[in-house]
This record gives C-alpha cells, structure tokens and sequence, in this order.
C-alpha cells in the first residue's frame, strides 16, 4: 500500500502510532457530554440548550461547535408537531341540540 501510495514505511507506522491531537482528544469529550445531555433531556435540546448546558458545565465551547459535533454524531432536537385544527365547522349537517 504504502509503494502506490508512494509513502515511506516509517512514516506511516509514525502516523499510525502517533497519540490523538489535543483538539480531538477534546471533541470526544465533548461527544460523551453532548450525547448525555441530550439523553437527560430525553432527546429534545437542540444546540443553543446543549451549548448553554455545556458552558453551565464550565466548558469553554462555541455553539457552532457544539453544532459540527451534534451532526457528526446524528443528534438532534425532537421536534414538536405542528397543531392541526381536526373539526370542520363549515358543514352543512344538523347540529345535536343540547340537552339542560
């Protein structure tokens, strides 16, 4: 692999041994905090609660990160369903009259 991909042996043994970046290192803890947040809030917070939760928590993150991470992870707000009015009072059907 490395002869096609015209790479030297040591480098890539360099590469796979090599320790994670700082920044990875702290995009996964971020990924367990965001994912428990968004499980404790039985899957409803979006990125703005989530974000908020996070600095409540004492973490220096912005919202888009929080953003990138959410949708690297598959997570998102539940939505809430849209209120549909379900009765027709424009019908030409008699009325029940009420009983006193």
């Amino acid at each position: 692999m490395c002869k096609v991909l015209k790479l030297a042996r040591s480098g890539y043994y360099a590469w796979l041994n090599r320790k994670l970046s700082p920044r990875t290192q702290e995009n996964e803890i971020l990924s367990e905090q965001i994912q428990q947040i968004h499980q404790g809030s039985r899957q409803t917070y979006g990125s703005p609660r989530i974000h908020a939760a996070l600095v409540a928590k004492g973490f220096h993150v912005g919202r888009q990160r929080v953003v990138r991470l959410m949708a690297k992870l598959g997570i998102g707000a539940r939505l809430k369903r849209k209120y549909k009015t379900t009765t027709d009072s424009e019908h030409d059907l008699p009325i029940r009259p009420v009983a006193l």
